[in-house]
């Protein structure tokens, strides 16, 4: 989403485009003029609003958070206390812990886990066993828990949920489109990992979670290639069509075993309307869609608010048409590539130096807004991906209006880095 499309605020609209405000003047300059940049803001109008959008994709079924794409416990408590939203999805066995013994419950767990010091934790706590959910696709997975039990194998009852491959695959197999995530990819398969978690002691299978990246994490309008998004509009069409069959009959083959199985999680924040649609889904995944960063710009059936902005302190003025702000080199995970780095958003018109692009201590800009640029102001970034910011600061300015509202501690400035 570029500055010139995004010209309200909360509730109500602007007084002006983004665009159009002078360097050092955006509502954001404003609320944060009393503090000094490098910082982090999240604006709660356009959380919140955000929130209530995948509220409104998810029609009617809760929405499970995933805290990869938040990490800071305040706004993760923000959006559960909402209607709509239920439980969370967590990435590591650590977070999941910390997590519970904060206070929050439901939590599931997306990603096997091998960490036999968090596992002997879980199964000699009642408590936190009750409140989290572990990932498995293979019995393997299953034995390492085991392992970690309490002398004597004793402990407590582990809460099992199994995943779904989601690839879409064509060419009998040859050509795969997805993550390679979970080995089980046939109802068969599933089922059977399902009658071996039912009869190994310790264990209650509640669960199946199928993640289609490939549709709730790929943009469907990429600006300026026209050709390629028909394409990937065109694989998607097919490949959800593929996967609600295959998901549905998975899920019945997993219920013939375990008939009380507790929830069928999808979906993604591209996808949630898709997903929900399933009546084999009984519940939603998401997170980035609460604040909205760069890679979420490129979907035709939504449209967000972007929530989450960092800012960079002009330090240098080389020359005309150029400053040059403080660090800055914050990419994201996934295949490197220009896609994967954060974007100059205010004042609009600002854009990387080829030569150098974003660094590790200094970052030149370039571009007519430039000149209007001082010593000390701000140069307000969108991020690449959603809760990877969070790994650069420490707290969250919390925005409200032109008006900071409140500090939060991100996940690193609680101290904890969990992976």
């Amino acid at each position: 989403m570029s500055p010139h499309t995004v010209d309200t605020y909360g509730d109500r609209a602007f007084p002006q485009p983004l665009d159009s405000f002078r360097a050092g003047e955006t509502p954001f300059d404003r609320a944060t003029a009393h503090l000094d940049a490098p910082l982090a803001v999240v604006d709660l109008r356009a959380f919140d609003a955000n929130a209530a959008d995948l509220v409104r994709r998810a029609k009617g079924k809760p929405v499970r958070v995933a805290s990869k794409s938040v990490r800071c416990r305040a706004l993760l408590e923000r959006v559960l206390a909402r209607d709509g939203f239920a439980g969370i999805m967590s990435f590591t066995l650590a977070e999941s812990l910390w997590l519970a013994r904060s206070g929050f419950t439901d939590i599931l767990l997306a990603y096997p886990s091998v960490d036999r010091a968090g596992f002997a934790e879980l199964t000699a706590d009642p408590e936190l066993a009750a409140a989290v959910t572990v990932m498995a696709d293979d019995p393997a997975q299953l034995d390492l828990i085991d392992a970690a039990r309490p002398a004597g194998g004793a402990g407590e009852e582990v809460r099992v949920c199994l995943e779904l491959d989601t690839s879409y695959r064509l060419v009998g197999g040859k050509v795969r489109v997805g993550a390679r995530r979970s080995p089980l990819r046939t109802p068969d398969r599933l089922a059977a990992l399902a009658r071996s978690v039912v009869r190994r002691p310790g264990f209650r299978l509640v669960g199946l979670m199928a993640y289609e990246g490939h549709v709730a994490g790929v943009g469907d309008e990429v600006a300026g290639r026209p050709v390629f998004s028909r394409a990937i509009r065109v694989m998607q069409a097919a490949a959800r069509k593929e996967l609600a069959q295959r998901r549905w009959e998975a899920v019945r083959a997993v219920r013939a075993v375990a008939p009380r199985l507790e929830f069928v999680n999808g979906g993604g924040t591209g996808s949630v309307q898709h997903t929900a649609a399933e009546a084999a889904v009984t519940e939603i995944a998401a997170g980035s869609g609460l604040y909205v960063p760069r890679l979420f710009d490129n979907f035709r059936s939504f449209s967000g608010r972007p929530a989450a902005l960092f800012a960079q302190p002009v330090v240098r003025r080389p020359g005309p048409g150029v400053v040059t702000v403080l660090g800055g080199g914050y990419p994201a995970s996934g295949v490197a590539g220009a896609d994967r780095l954060p974007v100059p958003y205010l004042p609009a018109g600002l854009r990387y130096d080829p030569q150098e692009g974003p660094g590790e201590v200094q970052t030149p800009l370039l571009g007519p807004a430039a000149d209007g640029l001082r010593i000390g102001d701000k140069v307000w970034f969108r991020h690449a991906k959603a809760g990877e910011l969070c790994e650069r600061f420490a707290e969250l300015q919390l925005i409200d209006g032109d008006r900071v509202v409140g500090t939060v501690p991100t996940y690193r400035g609680e101290g904890h880095a969990f992976l």
